[in-house]
Formats: C-alpha cells, structure tokens, sequence
C-alpha cells in the first residue's frame, strides 16, 4: 500500500497529529488539518504548505460538540477532493476517578475520544468502500489492554470498535489500521495526571519514530500497530500475564499520579 490523495488529520496541530500531518505531507499528501485553536491551526497549515510544497487546509471544530462533529463528517463524505486518508487521531488527557458522583469529565472524553471517533471513522469508511479505496487510522492506546482507568477504558472502546471496523471491510480496498501508542514525548501525558517522574525514562519515545514507525507498518499491510519492540513486549505482558498482577503493576504505577 502507498499512501497518496490527501489525509484529513483530527487533533493536526500537536502531539503525534502534528508528526501525522508532517509525515504524510513529507509524503506528498494534501493536508486537512483537524483541531479547535484557529489560529494554530493556520499556522500549522502555513508551516506544512511552505516546507512540503502540498496544499494544506483547515477545520476548526470541536469533536465534544454535534456540531462539530457534523462540520467534520461533512468534509470527511465530501466527493470533491476526496479524503482518501483518515487519521482519526483526537484526544486529550483524563485522569478522572471512576468512583465519583460527577461523570461530566469522563462524559466529555467519551465524546472526544470514542463516540466522535467512531462516528467520523464509520462515515468515513462508508465513502471509502463505495469508492473501494482508503485508509483509516484510528488512535488507541497500549493503555487499553490494561485496567488504567476512564482512559483506558475509552481506547479499549475504540479499540474494539476500530478492529470491527476491519473485520467488517475485510476484502475491500480501505485498509482500517489500529494504531496502540505507548509513552510518547508530547503536551500529553502531562494533561493526563501523570508525573513524568514516574515513568521509566528507557520507556519514553518521541513523535517522529512513533509516528514513522506506524506508516511504514501500515505501508507494509499491517492492521495492528504497537510502535517499537519494547511496548509490543509491554503489550504481550499485559495479554498474557495473571489479571492479578497486571492490576498490581498499574496500582503502583498510578501512586506516580497527582
């Protein structure tokens, strides 16, 4: 598979969305870049259309909103200019306790990082199967293997959802990807709740390999992606060990937490 046409990038101005947006430009992909700071998102776009010479557009939108959602599905199912590249790609951190009378915090992740994405993603593969081509990359986590927490709990949603999504696709052209992160140097973790401090050091990636890693893997036909050899043993460990001293492990990790 080769990536080519012109990717629309949810969560485009940062973090691993931003090194998506870099690395498909660098590609030769047009650009659609996704997020809610217009004004970052302009520049962003700017950036990308002097360095790679590809054209670059945006949309400002907020995925916590119908209408947001609705202005992104628009442009997704659009026939002119085709998206024929989907990174669904937009987070944010959450470090909500379950146990707690206030859901409003794990409501608006839920939206953000679930029901939007699944929502895009589905439309998406809609237009992309009748036209029998297309890409989808949907942002899990390494974290949904295990008992982390709303977040946790959310990627293993979206997870699930966007392996369905290939199962249901399966012999077609449009080619789901499951993308499962790890520890990734950006903005992130520190909106999570998490002390870097408590983190290993030999655990931590940066964007660029993460993200390079991940296209290449997908370049090469692969459908689940755990980026790097360490967190696919971390991902092995989480499957395989006793319940029990999985849950162990990600009790003393969440004594690093504020």
């Amino acid at each position: 598979m080769v990536f080519s046409g012109r990717a629309l990038i949810t969560g485009g101005t940062s973090g691993m969305g931003y090194e998506f947006a870099k690395q498909l430009a660098r590609r030769g992909l047009d650009i659609v870049l996704v997020a809610r700071n217009e004004e970052r998102l302009r520049k962003t776009a700017a950036e990308l259309a002097e360095q790679y010479g590809v054209e670059c557009t945006f949309l400002s939108a907020d995925l916590a909103s119908d209408a947001g959602v609705a202005a992104v599905k628009e442009r997704l199912v659009c026939a002119e200019n085709p998206i024929t590249v989907f990174v669904n790609n937009a987070g944010g951190g959450l470090y909500a306790k379950i146990a707690s009378k206030d859901f409003t915090e794990i409501k608006n992740a839920l939206q953000v990082m679930g029901t939007a994405p699944m929502e895009l993603g589905g439309a998406a593969a809609a237009v992309m199967k009748e036209r029998n081509a297309g890409v989808i990359i949907s942002t899990a986590s390494v974290a949904s293997l295990v008992p982390m927490g709303a977040y946790a709990a959310i990627k293993a949603l979206l997870r699930y959802w966007s392996e369905s999504l290939a199962n249901e696709l399966h012999g077609t052209n449009v080619h789901v990807v499951t993308f499962l992160p790890g520890w990734v140097h950006t903005e992130f973790h520190a909106r999570t709740g998490v002390s870097n401090a408590s983190i290993p050091k030999w655990v931590w990636m940066n964007a660029a390999d993460v993200v390079g890693e991940t296209l290449a893997a997908a370049e090469a036909g692969k459908e689940v992606i755990i980026p790097s050899r360490k967190f696919k043993v971390i991902a092995f460990f989480a499957k395989h060990m006793p319940r029990s001293v999985v849950c162990a492990a990600v009790r003393k990790l969440n004594r690093g937490r504020r």
